[in-house]
């Protein structure tokens, strides 16, 4: 496979040859990259935006216990045991009372709140500063070529010479989302399913402490509310709105009177209001890109699938793929053990369809009230009902929540 943009010329500097190649230096790229240096493995990461910019980019916050572990094993997750805050609890708020689920009481497991931005901080520098990586900030026109052969290339344009790079490889890690190189460089034979929700999320930071110790989900007639804690003082909240809504129409006091009415709960105080430091609308859609692996490009994160934030499981996602891509491509170059890339998509998708779908189930729990369509309101009700009602449903739901399903 070839990619459509042209290779670069003769012209160029002679080229620089690195086992694998890694594009975006998101939660996937950077983990991938970490545990190729961990094993002595050299890598080049490549990066569109700079490092400031990646340290500082508003993401996800929710990581789920296997994934914390997992990063725990390879040595990265230092900083996010020291600083993390660990979630017990979620609570439902719908008919104006407050339900709380005590998911931990009855797993043992947790969910951990770790803003992506500060994950992202710990990765650049463990990988960049402590374990000597290579990484380049700014680069342009990333090109990916060759990937059907066993002498796969990327080309790049240099930020500060503006000269146009070579870099052959063994392998390229396409971990730069929906809109970078490596999904521009897929063949015709990729299969990618979409799935739109129609509906769009109005996504706020506030200044404002959180307003509870848990995640709140509000289920209301006018929409969907959502309230997560960032920091002692930045909270996260979440707007159900039409989709492609213009956030500028959300002045302060519309925002915090749609918030204080959809979240409100006769037996629970009401929001702590503060600055709306970002707006923004999500629309609300989930997509899979099928295989995971083209030739020598493996996608990972947002590159191969995406689910949207109504379940909060991007980011754990992308670091399932990362583990299983990392120590898949450790296992090939350093023993010549092929079984982990040779299996690395199919397992990465089982991961992917559960959350996918479970996404779609939850997106029917917090939207179901607000269709105007009284039978539809009555069976989301219903379900939420069910879930303070019966164990076996409460168990199923504390499961697909916190990722404890084995996938087979």
């Amino acid at each position: 496979m070839t990619s459509p943009s042209p290779s670069p010329h003769s012209g160029s500097p002679a080229p620089r040859r690195f086992p694998v190649v890694v594009v975006g230096a998101g939660p996937a790229g950077l983990t991938v990259g970490n545990i190729l240096r961990s094993a002595g493995v050299d890598c080049l990461v490549l990066e569109a935006e700079s490092r400031e910019f990646i340290e500082r980019r508003p993401r996800a916050g929710v990581i789920e216990e296997w994934a914390v572990r997992g990063l725990e094993r390879r040595g990265l997750a230092g900083s996010l045991l020291e600083r993390a805050e660990r979630h017990a609890e979620c609570e439902f708020r719908f008919d104006g009372q407050g339900y709380r689920f005590s998911y931990t009481e009855m797993t043992g497991r947790h969910h951990w709140v770790y803003p992506q931005p500060l994950l992202v901080s710990d990765l650049v520098r463990e990988y960049a500063d402590v374990r000597g990586g290579e990484i380049r900030f700014g680069v342009r026109d990333v090109a990916l070529h060759d990937l059907d052969s066993d002498r796969p290339s990327v080309s790049y344009t240099d930020p500060d010479s503006g000269e146009r790079l070579l870099v052959h490889c063994d392998f390229v890690a396409g971990c730069d989302g929906a809109r970078g190189a490596s999904r521009a460089a897929l063949p015709e034979r990729a299969r990618i399913s979409r799935h739109d929700y129609g509906i769009g999320w109005l996504a706020l930071l506030a200044e404002a402490p959180p307003s509870s110790d848990c995640v709140l989900f509000g289920m209301h007639p006018a929409g969907f509310a959502g309230h997560m804690a960032r920091s002692p003082e930045l909270t996260r909240y979440y707007l159900q709105c039409p989709p492609g809504d213009d956030p500028d129409d959300w002045s302060h006091e519309r925002v915090w009177k749609e918030l204080q009415r959809r979240l409100r709960a006769a037996d629970r105080p009401p929001l702590t209001e503060g600055r709306l430091v970002e707006k923004r609308v999500l629309d609300m859609h989930n997509y899979v890109v099928e295989p995971m692996v083209f030739g020598r490009l493996f996608l990972a994160g947002d590159a191969a699938h995406l689910v949207a934030p109504i379940a909060a499981k991007g980011m754990n996602l992308a670091l399932n793929d990362a583990f299983l891509l990392g120590d898949g491509l450790v296992a090939h170059l350093t023993k010549g053990d092929s079984t982990g890339l040779d299996g690395y998509s199919e397992a990465c998708l089982r991961r992917v369809w559960d959350y996918e779908e479970f996404s779609e189930w939850l997106s029917e729990i917090y939207h179901g009230t607000s269709y105007d369509d009284p039978y539809r309101s009555g069976t989301t009700l219903a379900r939420l009902r069910r879930l303070f009602t019966s164990p076996a449903a409460a168990a199923a739901f504390a499961e697909q929540y916190l990722g404890t399903a084995d996938a087979f």
